[in-house]
């Protein structure tokens, strides 16, 4: 499964966004097993924005960081401790633009099983892990269509163990989803009639 991840991320059409908005970025790690896993978060409930939803490590660009994988890759130390030297990063997917005026781009990587995280209590509640299966065996629900900046969007959402994983964060599994292991939901009806 990893290996078809690895090829088709190679070949992933990346689109980026026409407008300037400030930058972020997240890490969509996976656990690299026979089984992968993906590793979420749930946010810290005292936050400003975001507060107690599923989520990737990730956050804001630094002046200091010199690439947005940079970004990813320090935010994810920050948050759940997770070194930069154990990630190998496979690809990014295209940036999508939050609600907020952020335009976050997602960095897919690879982590070894037994990596120690420890979740930064001022911004996270707890970590998780989802196997990869779930996704693919599991379509999300998929709301009316909104507009969304500009596009036609069912937002999608998935169930697990109590825990709601949509938006952003669910966008972003099923970008990767449809490019990489071919699920073909469509959540973009912009252009249709």
């Amino acid at each position: 499964m990893l290996d078809q991840l690895r090829q088709r991320m190679a070949a992933y059409p990346y689109n980026d966004l026409p407008v300037k908005l400030p930058e972020a970025a997240v890490l969509m790690p996976f656990v690299d097993q026979p089984e992968p896993e993906l590793i979420l978060t749930v946010r810290a409930q005292g936050l400003s924005t975001h507060a107690g939803q599923v989520a990737f490590p990730g956050g804001k660009r630094d002046p200091e960081d010199p690439d947005l994988k940079a970004t990813a890759l320090r935010e994810s130390h920050e948050e759940v401790g997770l070194p930069h030297h154990l990630v190998e990063v496979v690809g990014q997917l295209s940036p999508i633009p939050s609600r907020f005026g952020i335009k976050v781009t997602p960095f897919v990587g690879l982590v070894r099983p037994g990596v120690s995280l420890v979740p930064e209590p001022g911004e996270i509640e707890t970590i998780f892990h989802v196997p990869l299966n779930f996704f693919l065996d599991q379509p999300p629900e998929l709301s009316a269509p909104v507009e969304y900046y500009g596009r036609r969007l069912r937002m999608p959402s998935y169930q697990f163990e109590g825990k709601r994983i949509w938006g952003l964060t669910a966008f972003m599994i099923l970008d990767l989803l449809n490019h990489v292991y071919d699920a073909d939901v469509r959540f973009d009806l912009t252009g249709e009639e």
